[in-house]
């Protein structure tokens, strides 16, 4: 079983560790490290926990990590200031406003307020304009770690078929934009499937590559799935466990018990995608502080 598993923790701790080795290196030649502001919104448990490991990864990388915490009545308006002021600071390498948001504020429009040159989550227009056209900066950090993820496994994906279940602007759509780019790492035909598509199975049982992100457990059962394929579980879902300390276990998007004995390779959860996200987001707050910092250097 275990080697069939994709050791999420294992890559992303190799490149934690090769980022490490390069923050160092500035730190010998530059009056400051890498900065990256969080900013966090009301209490939601699960927000809190990823901002958490977040922070955790910054200081062993030794990427400086600013978590400014507002209240959920905060007002919107305070929120473009705050991130406005981040924009003109050049201490400031990335910001990220952690999602989800409270209903009342406009996600959209506080995300569009980030900064190209420091949105290192890659949701700014700009940014998703860059990678549509084929030159990236900022590539969303999920959709990378999940490419990288399938680099390290050596798949060719050129002319492979991949399809992903999930359309989000966060992982969806941006992936779909990396597997299928005119590059050594992509050419892939890729087919996007949603919760308004017919027959999903349809698709699946034909791919080589199967990527599920919609946020529902479930999603991927057994029967879509073909024999010797790979399956890339993005979804995190909180489960009710009273066998667990906490009350709850983790589980994703698809039928992991069932799935595992068909497919030849596929992500647990957690210790998946999770801490490849987190990987590749501190590379785009290294590559960030490289691009704002270009002439200083």
């Amino acid at each position: 079983m275990s080697s069939k598993l994709i050791d999420g923790k294992k890559i992303s701790a190799e490149i934690k560790n090769n980022l490490k080795i390069s923050i160092d290196k500035i730190k010998n030649n530059f009056p400051r490290t890498p900065h990256l502001v969080v900013v966090l919104v009301g209490n939601n448990p699960a927000s809190i926990s990823y901002v958490k490991a977040k922070e955790k990864a910054c200081q062993l990388v030794g990427i400086k990590c600013h978590v400014e915490r507002l209240s959920e009545e905060v007002l919107e308006s305070d929120i473009i200031r705050y991130i406005e002021k981040l924009n003109q600071d050049d201490q400031v390498d990335g910001m990220i406003v952690q999602l989800p948001l409270p209903q009342n504020l406009d996600e959209e429009k506080i995300i569009q307020t980030i900064s190209s040159l420091k949105d290192v989550d890659g949701l700014n227009n700009e940014n998703l304009g860059l990678l549509a056209s084929g030159q990236p900066r900022f590539v969303p950090a999920t959709p990378l770690g999940v490419q990288t993820m399938i680099n390290q496994l050596d798949f060719v994906t050129e002319g492979s078929k991949i399809v992903i279940i999930g359309r989000s602007k966060l992982v969806g759509i941006p992936l779909a934009l990396l597997l299928s780019s005119k590059t050594p790492k992509g050419n892939a035909t890729v087919t996007i499937c949603h919760s308004k598509s017919k027959d999903i199975g349809s698709h699946t049982l034909s791919a080589d590559i199967i990527i599920v992100a919609t946020g529902f457990p479930h999603t991927l059962k057994k029967d879509m799935v073909k024999k010797n394929s790979i399956v890339i579980d993005v979804g995190v879902n909180r489960i009710e466990d009273k066998s667990k300390k906490n009350g709850f276990r983790l589980i994703g998007d698809s039928d992991f018990d069932e799935i595992i004995d068909i497919v030849s390779k596929i992500t647990p959860v957690p210790g998946g995608v999770g801490p490849m996200t987190i990987a590749m987001l501190l590379e785009n707050v290294t590559k960030a502080f490289y691009i704002n910092n270009a002439k200083k250097l």
